[in-house]
């Protein structure tokens, strides 16, 4: 499996910072190794930790060549690296060593392999400097500075440009680069994301357009025949296509491209069935308790279909013989993505014996398979008065499967 090209860049980015910083403290301490030796006439421990020092992390960046393991490398690096400094520190003055403050980039080399040994090494310096200052407080005999008198301030001068050029030159202009890059590569995928987000608008915008002409052409269909019968087929699939035609819309013109606000659809989508389906004559009231919720597209769409049919039915069969009446829709959230949405009505109703799952109408038939489409159970729950259904659904993200 290949790895992903962000995940690549930042071992590259590692490498070349850890590479570099390798190069150029070998490079420096073999310098001021030489110079403590040859012009501060130092031939104690601090001039053969520089040269150690330099030796062995030019052989680690060597064996890094061969075995490309940039953990143990930065490991490595860090190991040596603190250790040298611990002991420069000591043989230097102690705790008013300027060298001290090389503790400080031995913890920045220690976040380049991974935060956790960064953590680690960051508590083990800070323990360190407290040892420090703890030995110098003892004033133990066998620790001397090491730094003739004549030549410390030079020898704090020549620390203090050590440690600066390794944070600015090294670490800070390298992780100015990958500041600039990553903000360069941010603009870029935002840009894309805004892209996208318009191509799916501009999608959800012709979904809906195309729709509405399935609609309309339903609508030109219904009043070209006299059989009142199938016009009111015809006019029950303009509907569900119009439940549908919502959806897209509501993605169209809202922020969220992925979810659907619940209550606004159904809100929306009840008042288009009143307006279409409700006799002129009738009041018939609809009363939601549905909290803020979104849902996915894939649940959304099946679910405004399944009101549709339940609310139609109502509308067209359980106030037929009446002027007025309530249609209640709630929804209520059991889990993280588990759902009771519970459709009632005070109309007619009919016999409890009879089994709708097994009805020979469309709309019944498709009552039941949008609920198992919606990983869910529907049931009718027993009432004196009119028709009441309980449905247990779970929001579904995957892929809408019609």
């Amino acid at each position: 499996m290949r790895k992903p090209k962000k995940s690549l860049n930042r071992i590259s980015d590692k490498t070349t910072l850890l590479l570099k910083f390798n190069y150029v403290s070998s490079f420096l301490s073999l310098a001021i190794g030489l110079i403590c030796t040859y012009a501060f006439d130092m031939h104690g421990t601090i001039p053969y930790v520089f040269f150690f020092y330099s030796a062995s992390n030019l052989l680690n960046v060597l064996a890094f060549n061969k075995h490309k393991n940039l953990m143990a490398m930065a490991i490595y690096t860090s190991i040596i690296s603190f250790l040298g400094t611990v002991v420069i520190t000591l043989y230097s003055g102690g705790i008013n060593s300027p060298f001290i403050f090389v503790l400080g980039l031995v913890v920045l080399a220690g976040y380049i392999s991974t935060r956790w040994f960064g953590t680690i090494y960051l508590y083990l310096i800070i323990s360190t400097i407290v040892s420090i200052y703890l030995i110098d407080y003892a004033d133990f005999d066998f620790i001397e500075n090491e730094v003739p008198e004549n030549v410390r301030d030079l020898f704090s001068l020549i620390s203090v440009l050590f440690s600066v050029y390794l944070l600015g030159g090294v670490f800070g202009k390298n992780l100015l680069s990958t500041h600039h890059r990553l903000y360069r590569s941010k603009a870029r995928i935002e840009k894309s994301i805004d892209e996208k987000e318009n191509l799916l608008r501009e999608v959800h915008h012709r979904v809906k357009n195309n729709l509405q002409t399935v609609s309309s052409l339903l609508s030109l269909q219904a009043r070209n025949t006299p059989n009142e019968q199938i016009k009111a087929l015809v006019r029950s699939s303009q509907n569900r296509v119009t439940s549908m035609a919502m959806i897209h819309e509501m993605l169209y013109v809202r922020d969220n491209l992925s979810k659907i606000e619940f209550g606004s659809y159904v809100n929306e989508l009840t008042q288009y069935l009143l307006r279409t389906v409700e006799r002129n004559d009738q009041k018939i009231k609809v009363n939601l308790n549905i909290p803020e919720t979104l849902l996915s597209i894939d649940t959304a769409i099946p679910l405004g279909l399944l009101i549709n049919e339940t609310v139609t039915n109502s509308i067209k069969y359980g106030f037929k013989d009446r002027n007025e009446g309530e249609i209640k829709i709630e929804l209520e959230k059991r889990d993280q993505d588990c759902y009771v949405l519970k459709i009632s009505d005070d109309g007619l109703g009919y016999a409890l014996d009879h089994d709708y799952k097994n009805y020979n109408t469309l709309g019944l038939r498709l009552v039941h398979n949008l609920a198992r489409q919606l990983q869910g159970n529907m049931e009718r729950i027993p009432s004196k008065k009119g028709t009441k259904y309980k449905l247990v659904f779970q929001d579904i993200t995957d892929q809408f499967n019609p």
